[in-house]
């Protein structure tokens, strides 16, 4: 009944979110379905939402527009994140079918009888205590690069934060399971693979069911590095006070790891960290990059900060952009800090005004651009390998060294999804990075 049924897929936030659509993508076309772009005419329509920022939230209601002027009889189904912290409010958006919550969101075709259109969309939302239980995921096909979901949930409790209350506990996949679709992947012949989750240094919690560490997060990545056929292994965000010295000394002479660490800071204040209740203190952050640097020379090491959180002065964001100005980092993710329901820092004392936050936004991004620029004339004249990219932008191909450098050079489908050795030679307008092949291009 379903063969001719077409379905199409929108992610909104983080890789994880990207693994799980792509395996609820398949879970469709298990059942029959007929998979098809998003921009393209479907009958069934699913986002996968994100509630970490303010933005995301409005974001959703744009798609859903944009999905109905497609088919407006489309049936529309929300999954993820902002489904499960506020089903009901994306229930009665116009055009909204279905909502299912964190544990609901992988038995997705269950829950489809039909695809009438409701008035009020139908919600099935659980408890987040009940989401106890892992639920694998990866990426194939929608990328060059492949997702691999390693770690769900969250047992931190930072003060700014909705994760927890939208994804449940810490928990992790078997180290065997996470080994086997490792090897799945590659075997599809994608020769990059992401490793994410929420907190993936908590790798080995609620391995099998239970609190203790079955393994570490360090057992992980050794192991990782055994499996045939893997080109590249890209550890994304990592929190400083989870990545110790032996892993870093681990992927620094590994065979598959790759020179690049994302690692959150959110404020290079000590009073707002403790405001925030990380686990770390500014001291902690600046020990991390300096080995990461001692042993991995260039090493991409990217950060994600917050502006704007409640009590910020002025000041205290200056130690934040002098602190990150001083430190020998590649990149900025900058967040703006948006008041999220149930978190403890909505109802903190010292909001920072809208346009300040917007200023102090504008100034870390402009540092970010600095701090890329700086990264890239650094890596000039070094000989490196580059994977590219499937898209053809503006008559030009794209990829990213394994240490995180974007290249560009005109495009040539047979350069898709090949690993290519390349010199460095100069950076264009656009911040992109040039180059010249070492030998006449074959994949490697």
């Amino acid at each position: 009944m379903n063969a001719n049924k077409k379905v199409a897929f929108y992610t909104l936030g983080c890789k994880l979110n990207f693994s799980e659509t792509s395996t609820i993508a398949r879970n469709f076309e298990n059942e029959g379905f007929n998979r098809v772009d998003f921009n393209e005419k479907a009958d069934i329509y699913v986002i996968n939402t994100c509630s970490v920022t303010d933005n995301a939230d409005k974001r959703f209601k744009s798609i859903v527009k944009n999905a109905l002027k497609k088919n407006e009889d489309a049936f529309l189904i929300a999954v993820g994140c902002y489904a499960q912290l506020k089903p009901e409010e994306l229930a009665n958006v116009d055009g909204v079918d279905l909502v299912l919550g964190a544990t609901e969101k992988f038995n997705v075709t269950s829950y489809i009888n039909d695809l009438s259109k409701n008035n009020v969309g139908e919600v099935h939302s659980c408890e987040i205590s009940d989401a106890d239980f892992y639920v694998g995921s990866y990426s194939i096909g929608d990328r060059t690069r492949a997702f691999l979901k390693v770690q769900d949930g969250c047992d931190y409790k930072c003060t700014y934060c909705t994760i927890p209350l939208a994804r449940g506990i810490s928990r992790s996949d078997t180290l065997q399971n996470v080994l086997n679709n490792a090897k799945e992947i590659s075997s599809k012949g994608i020769k990059e693979i992401v490793l994410t989750g929420v907190n993936i240094g908590d790798y080995g919690k609620g391995e099998f069911g239970n609190k203790k560490h079955e393994h570490t997060f360090l057992e992980l990545v050794k192991e990782l590095d055994q499996v045939n056929g893997i080109h590249r292994l890209r550890i994304s965000s990592i929190e400083p006070n989870l990545l110790k010295d032996e892993t870093i000394n681990f992927v620094a002479k590994s065979n598959s790891f790759v020179p690049h660490f994302h690692i959150p800071l959110q404020s290079g204040s000590d009073k707002l960290l403790k405001k925030m209740k990380r686990r770390y203190l500014s001291d902690t952050y600046t020990n991390r990059v300096a080995r990461i640097k001692q042993v991995m020379p260039n090493a991409c090491i990217g950060v994600d900060v917050i502006v704007g959180f409640p009590g910020e002065t002025d000041e205290l964001f200056l130690e934040t952009y002098n602190y990150l100005n001083e430190l020998d980092i590649s990149y900025l993710h900058v967040f703006t800090y948006s008041e999220r329901p149930n978190t403890e820092a909505v109802n903190m004392a010292g909001v920072v005004p809208k346009k300040a936050r917007a200023k102090r936004s504008k100034m870390l991004r402009g540092l970010s651009a600095k701090k890329r620029r700086a990264f890239y004339e650094s890596q000039l004249g070094n000989t490196l390998t580059v994977l590219f990219e499937s898209e053809n932008k503006e008559g030009y191909i794209h990829g990213f060294t394994e240490n995180y450098v974007k290249v560009k050079t005109p495009w040539n489908p047979e350069l898709v999804n090949t690993l290519q050795s390349i010199k460095l030679t100069n950076i264009d307008d656009d911040g992109i990075v040039r180059f010249n092949f070492i030998e006449d291009f074959v994949n490697i």
